[in-house]
This record gives C-alpha cells, structure tokens and sequence, in this order.
C-alpha cells in the first residue's frame, strides 16, 4: 500500500507586510544591500543608469511603484551579469506640479494671490514640500525592495545641479548653438504660466466638446468665390496669416442651392454640407491665391501684417497634416496660436507676421468680441 503524502499544516492567516518588513530588516542589518550595490565596483564593464526623478510633491503612486520596479528589474540583471552602476536615485523638485500642491494648501486661486503672498516665501514653502515628501518617497522605495543608494539622491532644486545647467548652456551658447527666437507653447490661465506637453497628459487635462465654425474668406480679384474653411479654435481667427492645404490633393468648387457664390474645398466636405460640386481642381491650382480676413481692418493686425497679403500655402504634412474627414481640407493657420501653425509659418517664412489674437493671459474672450458676429470676411 502506497504512502500517504504528508504536509505541515500551512496558516492560512500569514501576515504578508510583516514577513517582508522581517526581510526588508534582515537585508540592511546584514550589509546585504550594501554589498549588493559594492559588488562589482572594480568591473571594467560599466553600465550608465540615470534615474528619471519623479517629481516630490505627494506620497508616490501606484505608477511610480511600477516604473521603480521595472527600473530595480533592469539594474539587479546588469548587476549578475558584472556590470559596474551608479546606483543614484532623483528627484523633481520644480514645476507646477509642486507649486499647484503649495497653492491647494494655501487656498490660492490664481498667480495673483502668490505675487501678494510673497514670492520668496511661495518659493520655501516649495522647499518644504519636496523635503517633506522625498523623505517619505524615499522610505516607500524601501519598503518596495528598492536597492539604490539612498544617502546620496540627487535633487533638481541643488545648486550643483542648475550651476551645471547654466555651465552647459554657456558652452553651447560659446560654441554659437543657442539661439534667441519665438515659439508657441501651450498655455495655462489659470496659472499664468506656459505649461509643457506632459503636464497637459499628466495633469487633469481634459478634452472638451464645443462648437466649431465656417469661415468663408473671400478671393481677391475673384466675385463671389471663396474659401471655405472650418476651425474648432474661432478665437485664433484674428490672427490668421494663411490658409494651408495639400497641393497633391484633389478639391472642388462647389456652390449652394440659393446663394451662387462658388467655394473651394475638398470634395468630402462638399457632400456633408450639401453643396453642389461645379468642378474639380489640384490642390496645387489654388496655392498662391489672395483673400481677404474678416480682421484686417483692426489697427493692430494691419501694423502686424504690413504689406503682405493672406495667402493659400501648401502644407507640409509632417508638420500640420490636412485631414480628408474632418474639417474642409483648407486649414487656418494662425503662427502665434498654436504649434504646428508655428512650425508651418517658420517653415514658409510666415512668422513675421505673428499677430496677437484677442485672448489675454488670464483666458477670458474680450466680451462681445464674436457675440452676433457673423465670421465672414465681406
């Protein structure tokens, strides 16, 4: 008769946290994490490894958890295979992410109520908040298994880190590689502050559905045509300098069933709106045509723009690409309202003509700008 196989019992009621924070003590009080970040300090081999600092605004999250996992992954096998590592962790101290937090606590709503608190001791309290929760993101890291060199992280806010900063810029500035220009960056109104790409993706960001417009503008030297052009942005309109379309494409003019003025768009748009199609024409056709804004009477667009003339462009498609589906094929290009339309001005020598649109710094549309107005350029 075959024997039973025998187990011990197992406590189903094991304490899990305890048992690792056993693991976590045994590991320090032994030098074992010690001796794991010594090990190879005389390779030959080396392995460059520069911790992206996550910023030390708040306790860290549960992406934070997984991003340090995947990087303690990657730097433990470069460790078995020899590879001598700096073993430094970081942190971001700058931004609004910091500064947002500052403000939550003390109950601001706008830049305004900083300027009146006091600059200098928005900036300390900052301080205060990166040290408060380094501290604590640095003993969560820990608590992951996390093996860095803890003692030593390096900060975004150090004064060795910006007189490196500013050293670098020197060199390059010496060497003839910085240049002074313009550029059109997201904006944030309520923080008075131009805001980068990741803070618009990792903050509380949101798309919003809205109306959007047609536009007709009218052709110098042609009666009665126009080009028909579709914006979900009509606050920039004041500082249109052209409209950009795909000279390889095919578009139309088409006309309407009680005006008989002709307008030029893709053909798409064409049979959405209802329009009756009259011809065909190149995309190439229509490049270098004149019209007219519905704005170019307003003094200050009439010193921005001098002499020139609103012109059709052919776009370039990896900068502002011409959608078939959405919109009329013809694109507004204002260069001082967003950044393809500024990489495309750049590009076609446009951006001189930079027009301020009629948005101020705090986001509020001057009132009664478009109310009734009826976006047309006759």
């Amino acid at each position: 008769m075959a024997k039973r196989a025998h187990f011990e019992p197992v406590d189903v009621k094991v304490d899990f946290p305890a048992l690792e924070r056993t693991l976590l003590e045994h590991w320090h009080k032994k030098g074992i994490v010690k001796k794991y970040l010594e090990k190879n300090k005389n390779s030959k081999k080396y392995f460059s490894f520069l911790d992206g600092p996550i910023t030390a605004n708040n306790p860290m999250g549960i992406h934070h958890a997984w991003g340090r996992t995947y990087k303690d992954l990657w730097q433990r096998f470069k460790n078995m295979q020899g590879f001598k590592q700096r073993f430094q962790n970081g942190f971001d101290c700058q931004g609004l992410w910091v500064e947002v937090e500052v403000e939550k606590e003390l109950g601001f709503k706008s830049k305004k109520d900083i300027e009146k608190f006091g600059v200098a001791k928005f900036v300390q309290l900052c301080k205060d908040r990166v040290k408060k929760y380094s501290g604590i993101q640095t003993e969560q890291s820990k608590r992951l298994g996390y093996f860095m060199d803890w003692d030593h992280s390096y900060y975004t806010l150090s004064d060795e880190n910006n007189y490196m900063i500013w050293h670098f810029l020197k060199k390059c500035h010496e060497k003839g590689l910085i240049y002074k220009g313009h550029d059109s960056v997201p904006w944030c109104p309520r923080c008075g502050t131009a805001i980068s790409q990741h803070e618009m993706l990792t903050e509380d960001y949101k798309e919003t559905t809205h109306d959007s417009v047609y536009v007709q503008y009218p052709l110098r030297g042609r009666k009665d045509e126009y080009l028909l052009v579709w914006t979900t942005t009509p606050w920039t309109l004041p500082g249109n300098v052209a409209v950009a379309l795909d000279a390889d494409r095919d578009y139309v003019a088409a006309t309407g069933n009680i005006a008989r003025n002709t307008y030029y768009l893709n053909e798409y748009a064409a049979k959405r709106l209802g329009l009756n199609i009259e011809k065909k024409v190149k995309g190439k056709e229509l490049v270098g045509l004149k019209y007219v804004s519905p704005f170019d009477s307003l003094s200050r667009i009439k010193k921005s723009l001098g002499q020139y003339e609103h012109a059709v462009v052919a776009t370039d498609e990896k900068i502002l690409p011409v959608s078939e589906e959405e919109g009329t094929g013809l694109v507004h290009v204002a260069p001082g309202a967003g950044s393809e339309d500024f990489q495309i001005g750049k590009k076609l020598f446009l951006t001189s003509f930079l027009i301020n649109t009629a948005i101020p710094p705090a986001g509020d549309v001057r009132p009664n700008l478009f109310g009734g107005w009826l976006m047309n350029g006759t």
